[in-house]
């Protein structure tokens, strides 16, 4: 799993079928202080009603998305799983 920082959404006129009814946005993966950037951007389909600005919890597996959002024939690669409200270390 990735925690990332949503950027915006991604909009379309035309989707693949798998994806009517789902929003795409796109996500920034970043270091567990929630704001340094830490690799590239990339889309995933919201399964939690996340938003711009939001912290939030992704997987970038193929075979996870597909068991939240849909089918096994379905084509997603990524989605997200939660919105983080805040992160916490344990010291030792």
């Amino acid at each position: 799993m990735i925690l990332c920082r949503v950027l915006g959404n991604a909009v379309s006129t035309v989707k693949h079928p798998a994806f009517i009814g789902h929003s795409i946005l796109v996500v920034q993966p970043v270091a567990t202080d929630g704001k340094t950037p830490k690799g590239s951007s990339f889309l995933a389909a919201d399964s939690v009603q996340a938003g711009e600005g939001d912290l939030v919890l992704c997987a970038r597996e193929g075979n996870t998305a597909r068991q939240i959002l849909g089918s096994d024939s379905d084509p997603h690669h990524a989605v997200i799983l939660g919105v983080v409200d805040e992160v916490n270390f344990l010291e030792g």
